[in-house]
């Protein structure tokens, strides 16, 4: 009887452990994050903001969390990759441009130099941009996105490149959401290259997604139907002091959180944090090389310099890769 009694507590006390254990797994919001200052500083800002009655309450509709894109919740090196889909368009469309056999950075394309062709700078890069994301119905080119983000791999990882999103990000998307945030990239990348392909990725639709754009215009197509066209105009780039003003004119509220990565939201995270109440900025560090990528200051890809020096200043927690998170990408998770 004794033994049997023995056995008994044993077994009472294993449920208690594991079943405390499970609790909390399943309690807790962000599971692929380590316990440290920036998921602390996330579920703090949630659990102020949502208790009604607190000082620092905000209502629903006013509870909007803007997130950077390339490098903020997806893989942005070594190339972003708007630019990978726009080298490849170079290949598909060369036939139809015999001049680009001789002509930089399109030659150096055709030719699989990347290098030679970054040598081009911002002015080449955008003209090859202009050439690759034109000449075609909005219609058309999304589906030119979708059929190409099926087909391409990441060079290092071989995966497709919407795998390569950012798991610990994804979850506190979800966590926003349940707490009843609005969502919305705010990304220096093409707006109609994101649209096709976000949705599905990160749970936040169409319109929620604001980015830089080249002027489209409608026109009257076959049969007198409606369209719209895609021209080589730059309209409007959301990158730097232009996230801010593209946050005014597509979402028409200042976010309570912001997420980025680069010097590209520095403004982003300053506009952000500078209004009343409780607010908060961080910036994802790049510090992991084993898993993915380390660069900061130096890179030429997602720089951190102006951003990292005012992070220490502001007190905008520095999210590591290497010690916040237990996982990078989705297909990591058991």
């Amino acid at each position: 009887m004794r033994m049997f009694l023995m056995l008994r507590l044993f077994l009472v006390s294993l449920f208690i452990v594991f079943g405390t254990v499970s609790a909390k797994a399943q309690t807790d919001p962000l599971p692929s994050w380590n316990d440290g200052v920036p998921k602390k500083a996330i579920i703090e800002l949630v659990g102020r903001v949502t208790k009604e009655g607190g000082p620092d309450f905000v209502p629903v509709p006013e509870r909007i969390a803007t997130f950077d894109n390339d490098g903020t919740l997806w893989c942005e090196q070594p190339f972003y990759v708007q630019m990978a889909f726009a080298f490849d368009r170079v290949k598909v469309m060369a036939p139809q441009h015999p001049e680009w056999k001789t002509k930089q950075p399109f030659k150096a394309l055709l030719q699989g130099d990347v290098k030679t062709a970054a040598t081009a700078g911002e002015k080449g890069l955008l003209a090859v941009i202009a050439a690759t994301h034109s000449g075609m119905t909005v219609s058309q080119f999304e589906q030119e996105v979708r059929d190409w983000i099926k087909v391409a791999r990441h060079p290092r990882f071989k995966r497709p490149y919407n795998e390569l999103i950012y798991q610990p990000m994804v979850e506190v998307l979800n966590y926003l959401r349940a707490n009843g945030f609005k969502t919305f990239i705010v990304s220096g990348g093409g707006v109609d290259f994101m649209r096709p392909w976000a949705p599905a990725s990160y749970g936040i639709p169409p319109e929620q997604i604001v980015g830089s754009s080249g002027v489209i215009e409608f026109r009257l197509g076959k049969n007198g139907k409606p369209e719209l066209f895609k021209t080589p105009k730059v309209q409007f780039i959301d990158d730097g002091p232009g996230k801010p003003v593209g946050i005014s004119m597509s979402i028409g509220r200042q976010p309570i959180i912001a997420f980025g990565n680069s010097d590209g939201d520095l403004q982003m995270l300053q506009y952000t944090t500078a209004g009343s109440g409780v607010r908060l900025g961080l910036y994802v560090h790049h510090d992991d090389a084993e898993r993915e990528y380390a660069y900061d200051r130096k890179s030429q890809i997602g720089r951190l310099d102006k951003g990292l020096d005012a992070a220490a200043k502001n007190g905008w927690p520095l999210i590591s890769m290497k010690s916040d998170w237990k996982v990078i990408f989705p297909f990591e998770v058991k």
